[in-house]
């Protein structure tokens, strides 16, 4: 179907709130790189063909070999990732698939690897890349029309 409802005109104010979540998101001291494939999991689990495009790309442009990005959905049998990452990859499923609930085990896994601040804030990423998800999958954004901006 075409033509569906573009958020951002519908509902300015309800984009901005979503815009300032994710200008918040963008300037955490997680890394970038990590935060990208983060996206992008979580994005591969929830379908959303916009933002697996959208973050890939942007991962590229960090620097990202598409290797690491291909590997992404199956990172647990891929050598190429370093602990920390895998710790994050671990905690987007655990916090996309969230109705399958949060384990003492996914937990600590996650604070062997990130101190409050940083799991605050990788969380919060998590959180709001599959909100995007879900506007992108419902309204159907066009897949491939996204253009990355060069990341400084």
């Amino acid at each position: 179907m075409s033509n569906r409802v573009k958020v951002a005109q519908a509902a300015p104010q309800a984009h901005q709130a979503m815009r300032a979540l994710q200008n918040y998101v963008d300037s955490t001291g997680v890394e970038k790189s990590l935060l990208e494939l983060a996206k992008l999991r979580a994005s591969y689990i929830n379908g959303c063909a916009y933002c697996v495009d959208m973050h890939a790309k942007d991962a590229r442009e960090l620097g990202e070999t598409e290797q690491r990005i291909y590997m992404v959905p199956v990172w647990r049998e891929a050598p190429f990732y370093t602990e920390r990452e895998r710790a994050a990859l671990a905690w987007t499923e655990t916090i996309t698939n969230i109705s399958k609930g949060v384990t003492d085990d996914a937990y600590a896994d996650a604070r062997r690897q990130f101190d409050d601040k940083e799991l605050a804030e990788l969380t919060m990423a998590i959180i709001t890349i599959n909100s995007w998800n879900r506007l992108a999958i419902a309204f159907q954004s066009e897949v491939g029309s996204y253009k990355p901006v060069a990341h400084v």
